[in-house]
């Protein structure tokens, strides 16, 4: 169990960030453990064609199926809204010696790799760092939109959640091995850790790759900040083609195109993302959603960078089967 406990600062202090290359060393894992990792089968079946050619050795021995991943490559986000290449940047920047001493953390390291890392950490930064940015263009640059719309979708979501019920209704459905008990929080994990959060605060990440799992970072030492990782809102919909069919009645009453999208919008999403989704353009999902606002059944926030679309109360009442 990992407990922290929080002063009056940390509240102050908690954010919310996203981070691609978070998502890129948790499909490291995905991609060797699909039976751990099912939602993300569709991903696994067409990207273990696209990285065949790659070297992933030192990649798959420092971000193991089990155990720690090397923090270097999976650190707290220090932006809120990181790109790969910034964050790729900080791996080739990082201290050869944190290398080696990340690596210290990292269950059964195959000697060769382990050693050769050691013997010029220099040079396996310039390694690791190529092929994480090799690995990225390959296996997930082109689904990262995707990624970053479930992400932002799931922050508007639990925004709204804080901005109602403050830090208690944030953390009552975060994950279910999360709590928050006055001022201490927790989350179940095998590693055993108990201490202040000291002022620095708390960086919550929600995550699609890892699922289902959440990952933590302590903060007990001044390498990197607390964090937890958690599995997004939404992650069972990341990968699929096409929408559940809407219910026959809801199809007669307004038509089956827009009972086929507000059936869609359980999870804030966009216009682009629905046009792929059904196969219509943009400019016909456009149309309906305005219909469907009008009458109340769709609401419209705009985040940093999009528009999201999602269901009211009264649209979910009307798909509710």
């Amino acid at each position: 169990m990992i407990e922290w406990r929080l002063l009056p600062e940390d509240v102050a202090r908690m954010r919310f960030a996203f981070s691609p290359l978070l998502e890129l060393a948790y499909s490291l894992v995905a991609l060797r453990a699909p039976d751990e990792h099912t939602l993300h089968l569709p991903w696994v079946r067409t990207t273990r064609t696209l990285v065949a050619d790659l070297d992933l050795s030192e990649l798959f021995a420092i971000a193991p199926v089990h155990g720690f991943i090397a923090d270097f490559i999976s650190p707290t986000p220090v932006e809120p809204q990181p790109d790969i290449a910034t964050e790729l940047e900080a791996v080739r920047r990082t201290e050869p010696e944190r290398v080696v001493a990340d690596l210290a953390d990292v269950p059964d390291v195959p000697s060769r790799v382990a050693g050769r890392i050691r013997a010029d950490p220099a040079a396996a930064l310039v390694r690791i760092a190529d092929a994480l940015e090799a690995y990225w263009d390959a296996a997930l640059a082109e689904h990262w939109p995707r990624i970053l719309r479930l992400l932002e979708a799931d922050v508007l979501w639990r925004s709204r959640r804080l901005a109602d019920g403050g830090f208690e209704a944030l953390f009552a459905d975060l994950h279910e091995t999360v709590a928050l008990d006055g001022n201490r929080l927790t989350a179940a994990d095998p590693f055993n850790w108990s201490g202040p959060l000291g002022g620095t605060g708390l960086t919550l990440v929600p995550h699609a790759m890892g699922w289902p799992r959440v990952h933590k970072m302590t903060g007990r030492n001044d390498r990197y900040k607390p964090m937890i990782a958690y599995p997004v809102r939404g992650v069972a919909t990341l990968w699929e083609t096409t929408p559940p069919p809407p219910p026959d009645a809801l199809a007669a009453l307004i038509g089956r195109t827009r009972a086929t999208i507000l059936t869609a919008l359980a999870e804030p999403t966009t216009t682009t993302a629905l046009a792929r989704r059904l196969g219509l353009t943009a400019g016909a999902i456009s149309q309906h959603l305005t219909v469907l606002r009008a009458a109340g059944l769709v609401s419209r926030t705009r985040t940093t960078r999009t528009v999201l679309y999602r269901r009211t109360t009264r649209g979910d009442v009307l798909t509710d089967r």
